[in-house]
């Protein structure tokens, strides 16, 4: 059985909701500072729609929905973290160029944020162990939901 710790939750949504507007994620030489917005519109919606479900799961108190879209939401953002660093260093596809881009362009510290929520959400569903099951003895109930 598992049991969503709600204070954790709701500190792992406010950081992830928080981070890819007021953070840092790409610093461009002469515009400054980029957002997860400027970096990639596609990117920041399909973000924020992953993070409106586990939102949604977390309101309808489904833990188990809520799982999956926290796994999810952190493999999106693992996904997304890569794509920008490829994008980076493999824009134009000849290796002069990239390679000049590549130096100019840094990722910035607003990803680790955006890590941290999403693994405050992963770590916020807890799995109960039952009193038969750390004894040792299992009933049909516990067979049954494994």
């Amino acid at each position: 059985m598992y049991v969503l710790r709600k204070p954790l939750a709701i500190f792992g949504i406010l950081i992830s909701a928080a981070s890819p507007i007021f953070l840092p994620f790409l610093k461009v030489p002469i515009k400054g500072n980029w957002n997860l917005y400027q970096t990639d519109v596609g990117l920041f919606a399909i973000t924020y729609g992953l993070l409106g479900l586990c939102v949604f799961a977390f309101f309808l108190r489904k833990v188990s929905f809520f799982r999956i879209c926290s796994r999810i939401y952190l493999a999106w953002c693992l996904l997304g973290f890569v794509a920008v660093y490829f994008k980076i260093n493999n824009y134009f596809g000849m290796k002069l160029v990239d390679g000049l881009l590549a130096k100019t362009l840094h990722l910035k510290w607003g990803w680790c944020f955006l890590f941290l929520g999403a693994f405050i959400l992963l770590i916020a569903v807890k799995k109960l162990k039952t009193a038969s099951a750390s004894n040792g003895l299992e009933t049909n109930t516990d067979a049954q939901q494994s």
